[in-house]
Parts: C-alpha cells; structure tokens; sequence
C-alpha cells in the first residue's frame, strides 16, 4: 500500500468511544481554566501585583491551558477517568490554600464571604463563558486534526465510520454550536426593528471567505493527492463548505421564521429528516450511493454526506441559535447565572434521556448522516461543556472576592451595583480596565483571529504529513511534535493579540 492509502486505512472503518469517556474528557478543559485562574490568583496574594510578563503568561497559558488536553489525547488516554480527579484535586489544594493565606484584615467569616458572593454584580456586556467555549472547541480540533494522525492517538477518539461516538465526531458539531451563539441574529439587538431580509443580505457576503477556504483546500489536497477520508464529506466537499451553507440556510429561516422559536425550527428539521431516512432509501443511498455499491459518478453521489448532512448540521445551529438568545438575556448577578447554570444543566439531562430513547427505538449517533440522534448528542454534550464553564467563572468570580485585586483574564469582573456612589463605579471601571492591561491571555489571543488559528492549524497539519511518517512515529517524538505544532500556532494569536492585530478584512 501506498503511504496515502496506509493514511487513509489508519483513519477509517472505525466505532468510537463512550459517552462517559467523551464527557470525562471535555472536564478536564474547564478545569484545566479554574487551574490557571488559581495560580493567577495565588500568584496575585503572594507578590501583591498580577503576572504581567508577557513571556511567563504565554508559558503558563500553554502549559496549564494547551498541554494537558494533549496529554490527555495521547499517552494519558489510558487514565483518562483518573486526570479530572487529579486536577480537581490540585485545584483543590490551591484554593485552600488561598483561602488560608490571606491577609488579616481582609479576613470575614465563611457565610459573610457565600453572602456576598451571591449579591455579587458582574459585568453584563460580556460572557466569557462563551468565548471560552468557543476557543477550546477550536483548540481541541486542532489538536486532534493532526493528533489522529499518529498512532498514540487512540482510534476510539478518531471520527467514526458509520454509527459511534468519537471525539472528532463531537468537535464537528460543537464547532457549529459556537458559531451559532454569536451569529449576527442573536448579537444583534435592533434586529427587529430592520428589514427582515437585510441581515441575509450580510450573511452572503461574510460567508465567502469560509466557500474560498473550502475551494482553497479543495484544490490543495487534490493537487499534492493528501490523504483524504472520503465518506467524512464526499469526494469534493468539506467543513467549510458546510459552515458555509449552514449559516446561510440559517439566515434564510431566520429571516423567515421568528428568532425566539428557532428551537421549534431545529425540532421540525431534525425530526423531518430522521423521518426520510427512515421510511424512505435515503439512508441506504447516503450510505451505500444510488447502486448500492459506493459508487461516487455524479456530484451528488460523490459528495451525498456532506451535502445530506447539511440537514443536521442546519438542526444543530437552529437549535444553538435559541441557546444563544437565552444566554443573552440581562442576567447580571450571581444568583441570576446560578439559575441559568441550572437551567442548561437540566436541559442537557433531559437531552441525554432523549438520546437514549432514540438510540434504542430510532437509530444510533450518526456523524456521517447528521441523523437525529447525533442532533440531541452534539446540543445536550455542548450544554453541558458550556454549563462546566460558568461554573468554572463563578468559582473564579468567588475567589476572587477572597484576594481583594486580583483578576483573572476571559473571567467574569465584578461590578458594583447601579445604585452606588459614582466613586465606587469609578473604582470598578478602573479594576475591569487594569486587570484587561495587565494580562495577555491566551484565550483573548485565539479568540480575536480564530478562523486564522483554525486555517494555519490545518495548513501546519498537512505540512507535518507531507514531511513525516506520522503512522510510524515514536511517543517521544510524536508528543514533540504535537506540542510544537501547537505552540507555534498559539505563540502567532500571541503575538498577533500583542500588537493588536485582527485579520479580518470583510
């Protein structure tokens, strides 16, 4: 066999991982933040000023950050149920030992300190939750695109055939998911009062970029024949064509139908198509072609997942979309995003029953389809991973109260409440703003150019193909690699965030 078919057979025919494992893994990204929220904190007590060494911010940033869920994906991958535990436990300890060292006079009891907490006011015009979520969606992609590669990668993680619950299964979805909870429809707040069609009109021309990179890739991988798997998306599609055409069909029903009932739309679509594969051969042609044999002559039967998929995909924004309205909601107090915490916790529950049943009595996850069951997967996994987040920034938003000063960067500040004396207003305006200069962080770096830091992500990922012989690699080596790749592609949003710099132009 040919290394491109060596490739290829290395990354397909295969089932998964379980639900457990999956969720398991996406708790080590939120606590890998209050860690690093932590040390910032604990750093803050022990000198009095933050970190404000751009050089030693990059480094903990990466190696707390970035390389653990490295680590996780690769040689830890075996004692994955036993990482959360250890660095519960490590988060833990710092937290206790903040909570001991602090200064005297800043000492109040325990229940004064729980009742302050909860009458704590945060910053309205910013929910960081949703940046971090969006951020390390990316991140965790770009790890396992060129991770999968190599064979410490465990091939229970990699995208499955047919059926299962891979990891990459989840990061496709999950990658719609972020888009969707800051899609112009639900940022924007005079929506209403424009013309119902204009913001289509934007959505055509912001989308061509994502058709431009998906040409781009198109024609790159076809021209040096990289190693494809072909019933991922078919001969000539890709994700960013699906990004693409999901965003627009998106706007055209939101132009349509009333944004608040999006939900109702993602029902609708998921159900409606769950239906036709069922009683009808779309199935049998989405998995075997019109011939029954795979044949791929013809557009259509070339690119019938990508194009078939669009479907779920379409269910999965929709239903995003009315996660992002209800998150937007003025919820400026401690007490309210505690509810709100509860709230998308419950839902995820009552999610994962329904996934259950319709794993049983309609038909397995299904990424290749994009059937119903991946639908109620990839929402119910994303509000869960969004909802360890928010807890993770109220647990922040609580130390932080402890050591009077500190901050920590991408986490709530708080705010004193609008009926204080202008000179308090002053004071916390003045501590948001220094505690935003005094940080580089990395997240803020990623978040500013991410669909940058996803294309070089993808371009590093075939330049480390085309120059190694990823299947036959060592550990040593194949952690070496990986985390160069990625340190290389955060120190460019590093540098980028650093001189302020955002490429985009349309």
């Amino acid at each position: 066999m040919s290394q491109k078919h060596l490739k290829e057979a290395f990354i397909s025919n295969l089932n998964g991982t379980s639900l457990v494992e999956i969720s398991l893994g996406l708790s080590l990204a939120p606590l890998c933040l209050l860690c690093r929220g932590l040390l910032l904190i604990s750093y803050y007590l022990h000198y009095g000023k933050p970190l404000s060494s751009r050089k030693y911010s990059l480094l903990l940033d990466f190696l707390v950050l970035v390389s653990p869920l490295l680590f996780s994906c690769t040689v830890l991958s075996p004692v994955i149920f036993f990482m959360p535990t250890t660095v519960t436990a490590f988060c833990a300890g710092t937290f206790y030992k903040i909570y001991s060292q602090r200064k005297h006079e800043t000492r109040v009891p325990f229940r004064q300190i729980v009742q302050d907490f909860q009458k704590t006011y945060l910053d309205p015009e910013y929910i960081p939750a949703i940046t971090v979520f969006r951020v390390y969606v990316n991140v965790l992609t770009s790890i396992s695109i060129l991770a999968v590669d190599f064979p410490q990668y465990p091939r229970r993680y990699a995208k499955a055939e047919t059926y299962g619950t891979g990891v990459m299964d989840l990061g496709v979805g999950a990658f719609i998911f972020g888009n969707a909870l800051v899609c112009p429809e639900v940022r924007q707040k005079s929506y209403v009062t424009q013309p119902k069609f204009s913001n289509l009109a934007r959505q055509f021309f912001s989308v061509w970029p994502l058709i431009f990179l998906g040409v781009g890739r198109l024609l790159s991988v076809k021209s040096i024949e990289y190693h494809e798997h072909t019933s991922e998306y078919g001969v000539h599609w890709n994700f960013f064509f699906t990004l693409a055409f999901v965003r627009l069909a998106a706007s055209l029903f939101l132009a349509i139908f009333p944004k608040n009932k999006s939900w109702i739309v993602a029902i609708n679509l998921a159900v409606l198509y769950q239906l036709i594969l069922n009683t009808t051969s779309l199935k049998m042609f989405i998995l075997h072609g019109s011939n029954g044999r795979d044949t791929r002559v013809g557009f259509l039967n070339a690119n019938r997942e990508g194009l078939l998929s669009l479907f779920g995909y379409l269910a999965i924004y929709m239903a995003s979309v009315q996660v992002g309205l209800c998150l937007q909601k003025c919820r400026n107090s401690v007490k309210g995003w505690t509810e709100a915490a509860c709230f998308l916790l419950l839902t995820a529950l009552v999610l994962f029953v329904f996934l259950h049943v319709s794993q049983v009595y309609v038909d397995p996850v299904s990424r290749r389809m994009a059937n119903l069951s991946y639908c109620i997967w990839v929402v119910a996994h994303c509000l869960m991973f969004f909802t360890c987040f928010v807890v993770t920034d109220l647990v922040l938003v609580f130390t932080k109260l402890l050591v009077k000063g500190s901050s920590v960067p991408c986490c709530w500040n708080a705010v004193k409440p609008p009926n204080t004396s202008t000179k308090h207003e002053t004071e916390a305006a003045l501590m948001g703003r220094y505690s935003k200069l005094s940080h580089t962080c990395l997240i803020s770096a990623i978040n500013k150019n991410q669909l940058l830091f996803f294309l070089l992500a993808n371009v590093m990922t075939g330049t480390v193909n085309i120059l190694i012989d990823t299947i036959h690699s060592k550990t040593a080596f194949t952690l070496g690699i990986l985390h160069l790749y990625m340190f290389f592609n955060c120190l460019i949003m590093y540098i980028l965030h650093a001189k302020n710099i955002v490429l985009k132009f349309w």
